[in-house]
């Protein structure tokens, strides 16, 4: 089995190093095809304003100038040669993908870049909630026979897997649970204003560090408990209610309109 690692955190991160470890524990035909540098919340971009260069390391370790999903690309078309990669992995990011996070996450971009190509794709992250230092044993324990279990499984060409560690040690984790996505109560992004050195202004993006309060059985509150989060997405953003009911509205002939 050929296994592609990519990620959004950029191919020095630790969690890539975790990830590659993940992977040689089921395959000995590893590939790293990752960002040059960070690219968290790049959701699904593509660089089509720029060229895209590439550095190698070794003979199956790259990085390319641009985004999770131009990475991906560029190691299906170009880098892998004629065989493609049979599973995609990308992460493990550095920090939780849950809720309304997948929708601009840059590690699950890389997997549904490679779920696009037709190739099984999961996205693993490992939550930070309580402490500054990241628990990578984690996912690295638990995360081989997770996959295996999944691709024993399978799913639907058109989904990934969203596996989301919780923010404890390998023997303290409560179990598994199959999760569907959360929404946060209490989402707070803000910008903060600065100033450099010469008086003019910049800004950062930040978030209030504070928990939601989910229901049973979303990814957010698996986590929370100390479970791991196994969550499979789509890309069918249709919402079939309002489409039924403009449907009906934009049947009936203007002067009826209510």
């Amino acid at each position: 089995m050929r296994i592609l690692c990519t990620n959004d955190d950029g191919v020095h991160a630790r969690g890539l190093d975790s990830l590659v470890r993940i992977a040689r524990e089921l395959s000995d035909d590893v590939w790293i095809v990752a960002p040059h540098e960070e690219q968290s919340g790049a959701a699904r971009a593509l660089t089509l304003a720029n060229p895209i260069r590439i550095r190698q390391y070794d003979e199956r370790r790259f990085s390319v100038s641009g985004t999770p999903s131009d990475a991906v690309m560029m190691a299906t078309q170009k880098l892998l040669g004629d065989k493609a990669p049979d599973l995609v992995l990308s992460g493990v990011n550095n920090g939780q993908n849950l809720a309304e996070d997948v929708t601009v996450s840059g590690t699950i971009a890389g997997a549904f870049q490679g779920m696009s190509l037709g190739i099984p794709s999961i996205a693993l992250s490992l939550a930070r909630l309580n402490r500054d230092k990241a628990r990578w044993a984690t996912p690295e324990v638990h995360a081989p026979s997770i996959i295996k279990r999944l691709l024993d499984a399978g799913w639907p060409s058109d989904v990934v897997i969203n596996v989301n560690f919780p923010d404890r040690d390998p023997d303290d984790v409560g179990g598994i649970e199959v999760t569907e996505q959360g929404r946060r109560d209490d989402f707070k992004l803000f910008i903060e204003e600065r100033r450099d050195l010469r008086g003019g202004k910049y800004y950062w993006y930040g978030y209030e560090q504070s928990l939601s309060n989910p229901p049973a059985g979303v990814d957010l509150r698996a986590v929370y408990d100390g479970r791991i989060s196994i969550t499979p997405l789509h890309l069918a953003l249709t919402h079939e209610d309002s489409r039924a009911r403009l449907s009906r509205v934009f049947a009936q002939p203007k002067g009826e309109r209510g």
